[in-house]
């Protein structure tokens, strides 16, 4: 099965058990998600399957958008509501503004520390693997862009916010640095990814309603996104069979494609992809990743 199939998480299972699971629905064993999703979060997650997983490298710079809570009062070990306390809970007393104000830094392009429960790697060595066996994290600040940070309401001791972020940024660590910079401490206490580069929540879907599909690959690749919808910056062009001949076979062509664009889709037909080619000069295209 080939495609690429958006999944809104469910909370409570790592993306990697979504993986699994889709595996068994499918049948399919090559599947990798576009972007980790915490245990804790919900929402959008983009999975390539099947041959469609040779261009998960063109999906890498994909912005972030999410909605959530931050509870005021104190920090986790791991910058969310699945870590144990960092202290004592506390009962700050916060008003709208206050917090607003402080999230006023968070916008634009910033150094910001990953938490040392991450998978970041260090020396090849996922962080959160260290941090559970006690020794040393230490992590290298990484530069991200806060495209837009909006805390939208407070009740009580926890905060809604809205956030759009770049590719490798932690929304847990902007939860964790406004505590500190409050002096009251602060963690993620919920998270729902509402859009992973260009897919949103309209195109996802729940785990539980496709496993009654369980083996029905026509009606589970009906699913998944249609294929000229991927990778928008690149043009879709449609071979002859002479020209897929040639791209298959790793081969210069000539594409009937006139833009400027470095790289293009290239279809045989109306769904089947069959690769990406780099433009080379004017209409003359070399192949880069060939899927069939």
């Amino acid at each position: 099965m080939n495609g690429l199939l958006v999944i809104d998480k469910p909370g409570g299972i790592t993306s990697h058990d979504v993986v699994g699971r889709l595996r068994k629905i499918t049948g399919e064993r090559s599947i990798g998600h576009l972007g980790t999703l915490d245990p804790m979060a919900t929402g959008v997650l983009p999975l390539l399957m099947g041959k469609f997983t040779r261009l998960a490298q063109y999906f890498s710079a994909s912005e972030k958008s999410y909605t959530g809570s931050i509870r005021f009062g104190f920090a986790t070990d791991t910058y969310d509501a699945d870590g144990e306390p960092a202290g004592v809970p506390i009962h700050p007393s916060l008003n709208l503004k206050q917090i607003r104000d402080a999230a006023v830094r968070f916008q634009g392009e910033m150094e910001q520390m990953p938490p040392p429960f991450s998978a970041k790697k260090i020396g090849g060595t996922p962080a959160y693997k260290l941090a559970r066996a006690g020794k040393p994290v230490e992590l290298k600040a990484a530069k991200v862009v806060i495209h837009s940070f909006e805390i939208t309401a407070l009740a009580g001791e926890e905060a809604s916010f809205a956030m759009r972020i770049s590719a490798g940024g932690y929304v847990r660590s902007v939860a964790h640095e406004i505590g500190q910079d409050l002096g009251c401490g602060a963690h993620l206490s919920s998270l729902r990814r509402t859009q992973a580069g260009s897919f949103t929540l309209d195109e996802a879907h729940p785990l539980e309603a496709l496993e009654p599909l369980a083996g029905e690959v026509n009606r589970l690749e009906s699913l998944c996104i249609h294929p000229r919808s991927l990778l928008t910056e690149m043009p879709s062009v449609t071979g002859d069979d002479f020209a897929l001949g040639r791209l298959r076979n790793g081969a210069q062509v000539n594409l009937p494609e006139f833009s400027q664009a470095p790289l293009v889709k290239v279809f045989a037909g109306q769904r089947d992809l069959a690769g990406i080619a780099k433009r080379v000069a004017g209409t003359l295209f070399q192949p880069v990743v060939v899927l069939g």
